[in-house]
């Protein structure tokens, strides 16, 4: 299995490059076995069931996007990966010429940042102070390299989830910016329970799949934390016959983690979880995806839930019926089947 079994050509005027007037005016594809319905997300409540269990990733999207140079000159852009300490951060960098352990990077008069060592494609950076504070005040909303535009101030807000709470992640949960309060209301209303968890969404989600991360099923590393509240949501439902379903693959892969771990108990740590076709599914029973990238480990992990025909078959359709693509885009509901 490679990267290159889940391709499919994608039109650039299928990527979607700016978010809706309304978040749950986007389209929903429901994937229903062998069938594709085409409905609207705003039907979403009517797809859930009394006692099923709406699980929804409440991280909260960083600035993490930094602009400098060095001081020959050379423009460097800073992707934000995680703090490590108050004055010190993980990076990927984006660079003209080369640069070395030591380089400073100018990001303005105030904020002068130094390269002390690099792993593979992550950096550690150091700044004279505090980096949440510097990335507040310096930092640029993280849009996907596919968004072909400078962020404005409006993606400030819009590319952050209603019900975001903990700061970490440097991408959206994507799933969940469909959703506005009046929508999970009427889930609630509907004898849905919403419970929540945190996955902070790192820099790798963007980088391509390298071969040697598909031999060893391993990704990049993502912090995420499960609590009682959830494991007895979680554990509730299960009880009363309720499905769990997971907004994004983000939840997908924290619920699968936990289920790695110590089954449903409190867990917080980092997951380097691979999901592919072949992966045996513990907990999650349906899930609210965007479309993914071709090529991507995230296309392999909705290939894994319900298929790789049924999902090659299913952005065909999104491409021949415009659907919008990607982060700003429309979404899917997927319900496991058990034969892919």
């Amino acid at each position: 299995m490679q990267p290159s079994d889940f391709r499919i050509n994608i039109p650039s005027e299928s990527i979607a490059q700016t978010p809706l007037k309304d978040r749950a005016s986007s389209r929903l594809m429901h994937l229903e076995y062998d069938s594709i319905h085409d409905q609207a997300f705003s039907d979403l409540p009517q797809m859930l069931r009394n006692d099923d269990l709406l699980i929804l990733n409440n991280t909260k999207v960083l600035p993490a996007r930094l602009l400098g140079k060095k001081k020959s000159g050379g423009k460097v852009e800073i992707f934000f990966e995680r703090l490590l300490t108050d004055l010190s951060f993980l990076a990927q960098l984006k660079f003209s010429g080369k640069i070395h352990l030591g380089t400073e990077i100018i990001i303005s008069e105030e904020v002068i940042l130094k390269i002390e060592s690099r792993e593979n494609q992550f950096f550690t950076i150091s700044a004279e102070s505090p980096v949440m504070k510097m990335l507040n005040l310096n930092g640029l909303t993280p849009l996907p390299p596919y968004i072909k535009r400078t962020p404005n101030t409006d993606d400030r807000k819009r590319y952050q989830t209603v019900f975001a709470k903990k700061e970490g992640a440097v991408a959206a949960p994507t799933a969940g910016l469909h959703f506005t309060p009046d929508l999970l209301n009427e889930i609630r209303n509907n004898g849905v329970e919403i419970g929540e968890l945190t996955l902070h969404v790192g820099a790798g989600t963007f980088a391509p799949l390298r071969s040697e991360q598909v031999e060893s099923k391993k990704l990049h590393q993502e912090y995420f934390e499960v609590d009682q509240t959830l494991c007895d949501q979680i554990k509730t439902a299960k009880s009363n016959g309720g499905r769990i379903i997971a907004v994004g693959t983000t939840v997908v892969r924290a619920l699968e983690s936990l289920m790695q771990e110590n089954g449903i108990e409190p867990v917080s740590g980092f997951t380097d979880i691979f999901i592919a076709p072949g992966f045996d599914f513990q907990l999650v029973d349906a899930m609210v995806t965007n479309f993914h990238l071709p090529e991507s480990s995230l296309i392999m992990l909705v290939s894994a839930f319900v298929g790789k025909e049924r999902i090659l078959k299913s952005y065909q359709h999104a491409v021949n019926n415009g659907y919008r693509f990607y982060s700003y885009g429309d979404s899917m509901f997927l319900e496991k089947t058990l034969d892919q």
